[in-house]
């Protein structure tokens, strides 16, 4: 018997752009347990369901591939697990646009799981209109047809297609010339023009124009191969008018076509994510830590009733203020619990986040880093400062501070914990171009996990000297404390620049 509480949403993921995911589906996501996800579904849609156990039903192992029948079963035996999941079955394009979501559908019918169909933006129209084709166009294309270019689905009949404009191949690179044959035999005039679009909608689209007699020859020639979409019809020649989306990297693109990957925690990672996506990278969010409560928060919220022996109160991270201010609401209280002590924070991005609780530090180094902060602080000898962190902080403020003569004390805010990828993760993490990096934590579990190869942009000294020491030779320092320079560091690396001279 099935659990009232199973259920499955079919969701279209879209062509590969991962804005195109409709609100739709990004609710569904955010409401599943389970999302089971192909190939061709950009894996950044995963943010969206941050707290959902995630399976890969591509490629096993990048080789060998994952059976639709076993696909169906999964589906089903995850929505009746645990007395009854919401399971997300994330699929490439439309559901039902050649991408056997019936089927799915069905198996769920066939044991009594209720289910929701959500449509996604098929690749058949939206790599056509990345690539400046429109499927249809006044005087040229009144009509357009979907067809699978995989033969083994049998013949397509392409002498019943003789009065519809524009046809659109899905699936056919490999069958390219056959099927090109075919049409050409059915009807259609050699020299209609042609275009193959690989990757569409995403940083990797490529485009390669022809006529149907040409097409395949290009193609090959070019490289391309699947996923692919083929277009064949007039529309075709408006690309030289309205191709849009290729923008060459000096035209503000510089990471078109590169690889990022984003460290960050998930709840810190989309704002850096969209800004790289914005310069042309393909993003990839790997949280390499994770934040946990504090393991003595009893001792934390003593030291915040009473302030009154501490001179200063420093911060050294995000994580930190907003840790700080769920302790103090835990007790009833608010900023004004910290009107006797002075604030220090270890750069602008700390120093922010106070401003966000309506406190503004009353220092903050010169240049962000622990070992600053510990060494400029307008502190006197014998005073007491009090370091709220997480268990991992960095032994530099505290060595600094003692050996001016002040006592530093340290209070756990919070504790910093691996957060581990999965393989499929794990397999594009270490085929990325450029690594970003926030914190010193996450350059050590980025070495634990896959070495230590990767050309890396930090924000911060401190996190690029962690990096330094932990065997990362590729280091680019963001000029700033801010998301901005931190993608600008990303683009040099990429771009081949070398690493700045140190001091």
């Amino acid at each position: 018997m099935t659990s009232s509480r199973a259920f499955v949403s079919l969701i279209g993921a879209g062509p590969g752009d991962p804005g195109l995911l409709t609100l739709r589906g990004q609710a569904a996501l955010a409401a599943a347990d389970v999302v089971l996800f192909d190939y061709l579904a950009n894996p950044e849609l995963l943010r969206h369901a941050p707290q959902a156990q995630t399976i890969y039903v591509g490629k096993k192992g990048f080789s060998e591939y994952i059976s639709q029948e076993q696909i169906n079963a999964l589906i089903v035996s995850e929505a009746q697990k645990n007395g009854g999941q919401r399971v997300a079955r994330l699929k490439g394009g439309d559901v039902f646009v050649f991408g056997r979501g019936s089927e799915e559908a069905q198996a769920c019918v066939d044991v009594g799981i209720p289910f929701e169909i959500v449509p996604g933006i098929s690749s058949a129209i939206a790599a056509p209109a990345y690539a400046g084709i429109p499927v249809t166009h006044r005087g040229d294309a009144r009509s357009f047809a979907v067809l699978t270019g995989n033969t083994q689905e049998g013949s397509a009949h392409y002498e019943r297609l003789s009065g519809v404009d524009t046809l659109v191949l899905l699936m056919g690179v490999r069958n390219l010339g056959t099927i090109a044959s075919d049409l050409i035999k059915a009807g259609r005039h050699p020299g209609t023009p042609a275009a193959t679009i690989q990757w569409g909608t995403t940083p990797q689209q490529r485009v390669v124009s022809g006529t149907l007699s040409s097409i395949a020859e290009e193609v090959e020639k070019a490289g391309l191969e699947a996923p692919a979409v083929t277009v064949v019809g007039e529309v075709a020649r408006l690309r030289d008018q309205l191709k849009w989306f290729e923008s060459p990297a000096e035209l503000g693109h510089p990471l078109l076509g590169k690889q990022v990957a984003v460290t960050r925690t998930r709840d810190g990672s989309s704002a850096l994510a969209d800004l790289l996506r914005s310069k042309g990278a393909n993003v990839l969010e790997v949280p390499l830590i994770r934040f946990e409560a504090s393991a003595a928060p009893q001792e934390v919220r003593a030291r915040l009733r009473d302030l009154n022996s501490v001179d200063w109160l420093l911060l050294s991270s995000n994580q930190a203020v907003s840790a700080l201010f769920a302790h103090l609401d835990e007790l009833g209280l608010d900023a004004r619990a910290l009107c006797g002590v002075k604030l220090g924070a270890v750069g602008p991005s700390t120093a922010r986040s106070l401003e966000e609780h309506g406190l503004k530090a009353d220092f903050m180094p010169s240049t962000p880093g622990a070992k600053h902060l510990g060494t400029e602080l307008p502190a006197k000898a014998g005073q007491t400062v009090l370091h709220l962190t997480s268990q991992l902080a960095e032994a530099e403020l505290q060595d600094a501070l003692e050996a001016r003569g002040l006592t530093y004390q340290r209070g756990e805010l919070y504790r910093t914990v691996p957060a581990v990828p999965s393989e499929n993760e794990l397999e594009r993490l270490k085929a990325a171009d450029v690594v970003t990096l926030a914190s010193g934590s996450a350059a050590r579990h980025l070495a634990q996990l896959a070495g230590t190869h990767f050309k890396v942009a930090a924000m911060g000294p401190q996190t690029a000297d962690a990096a330094r020491a932990l065997g990362f030779e590729q280091v680019r320092v963001a000029s700033s404390a801010s998301l901005e320079a931190l993608v600008e560091a990303a683009a040099e690396l990429a771009g081949g620049l070398a690493e700045e001279p140190q001091a």
